[in-house]
């Protein structure tokens, strides 16, 4: 029974692998103790509902990131912390979905939350929202560090995915604690491969990415 039930488990793992493109792999295959919370499966972020592509808390990644991300995440367990996923590989429906969002200006639900300077009108503008994403190709992740024993997030500043000043990486208006944390995220993604974008500090991409030129649009489930 235990040999059977094996083989049903490699089999069917194959099939959904298998439906993934070459070259990308669910993270958890190769950090299995890897923290996610995918808010874009859920209500909890900026539009406040789940996004079209978002079928599964399934973290999906090319496998170059994957392997870099192990790095970091085995780096940070040395000193007792972990990595907190937020998103990793978007699929272009889902930034279809957050274009139609933003159009509708009447929608506003998730304002006082999120983006409470910046009028809705103005997130193209401003480029908080954009018609294509670095996240469509697979290697660019949003995370942050959080606590090995408590698993509580390090106070990084701001929420993730804020629309504002208070989320730029080297933004003055917060402790030096965070400063600190934020230092450190930064460092040790950097260390391994990964270079920031500096108005989210949570924003990290793979310097070497398989598909630079390629935005994908397959489901996460």
């Amino acid at each position: 029974m235990k040999f059977y039930s094996l083989f049903l488990f490699l089999f069917f793992g194959n099939i959904l692998n298998a439906q993934l493109p070459e070259g990308f792999v669910y993270a958890h295959e190769i950090i299995p103790d890897l923290e996610v919370e995918l808010r874009y499966f859920s209500t909890n972020n900026f539009v406040g509902k789940p996004i079209e592509g978002y079928h599964a808390n399934r973290l999906i990644l090319t496998k170059n990131a994957a392997i870099a991300l192990k790095k970091v995440q085995d780096e940070l367990e040395d000193i007792n912390l972990c990595l907190k996923v937020y998103d990793g590989y978007r699929p272009q429906t889902a930034v279809n979905h957050f274009i139609v969002w933003a159009r509708d200006l009447n929608d506003t639900i998730k304002k006082s939350e999120f983006y409470p300077n910046v009028p809705k009108r103005n997130l193209f503008l401003e480029e908080y929202i954009a018609t294509r994403s670095g996240h469509s190709k697979g290697s660019t992740i949003d995370l942050t560090i959080i606590d090995g024993n408590t698993g509580k997030p390090l106070d990084m500043g701001s929420p993730y995915d804020f629309f504002g000043e208070a989320s730029w990486v080297n933004y003055s208006g917060i402790t030096d604690i965070q400063k600190k944390n934020r230092q450190l995220l930064k460092s040790i993604m950097a260390k391994h491969g990964f270079r920031n974008y500096p108005k989210e500090w949570w924003h990290f991409t793979l310097i070497n990415e398989p598909f630079p030129q390629t935005f994908f649009d397959f489901p996460v489930k």
